[in-house]
């Protein structure tokens, strides 16, 4: 587990164990703390201006330099948790085995399949929809709505999902003179 350890000048620095932290410097170093709880029993005694502090003091730093230097924060605890968020970036990466972890095995999938591949069946919504929209002078959202039943958002996101995105089909989509968006598949 990291251990982290903060000094009187709020320089922060990570261990990969304890004992390296507790090695590391005996006069300087204000106290250790591996998790959020630690960092906030640690904390707890702070001045609320000194959080700030702690944060500027790495903000805009690598490997910090998408944070930004703040005036104050609104509590501790939210202090505390942007605080430890941030420090993460500092946890030593793992030391790297000698063996390689087994393979993960394969999860089972289901064959994919289009709904291209096989055409819809007689006298469904979708077959129903797919007719309107080939006629000639295609199909109103309107018209497609009583034919189906369906409110005007559930025809359009089966246009969309099903029809073009699922099955890959062409739908064109234009206004009327009287208004009315008529859509026909080609």
């Amino acid at each position: 587990m990291t251990t982290f350890t903060i000094e009187s000048d709020n320089n922060i620095t990570a261990f990969a164990a304890l004992e390296d932290a507790l090695n590391h410097g005996i006069g300087s170093t204000e106290g250790t703390f591996s998790s959020e709880k630690e960092l906030t029993k640690l904390s707890a005694a702070w001045p609320t201006a000194r959080f700030a502090e702690v944060w500027n003091g790495f903000a805009g730093v690598v490997p910090f330099g998408d944070l930004k230097p703040v005036k104050k924060f609104t509590d501790r605890k939210s202090a505390v948790a942007r605080i430890w968020k941030a420090i993460q970036a500092l946890t030593p990466a793992p030391a790297q085995h000698a063996t390689p972890a087994a393979p993960k095995k394969a999860k089972a999938t289901k064959a994919p399949t289009t709904d291209a591949a096989r055409p819809p069946r007689e006298f469904s919504k979708k077959a129903i929809v797919l007719d309107l929209l080939k006629r000639a002078e295609g199909a109103t959202l309107k018209e497609i709505m009583v034919a189906t039943d369906w409110q005007a958002h559930s025809v359009r996101g089966f246009i969309s999902g099903s029809l073009g995105k699922k099955m890959g089909l062409k739908i064109d989509s234009a206004k009327r003179e009287d208004g009315e968006r008529v859509y026909h598949a080609s």
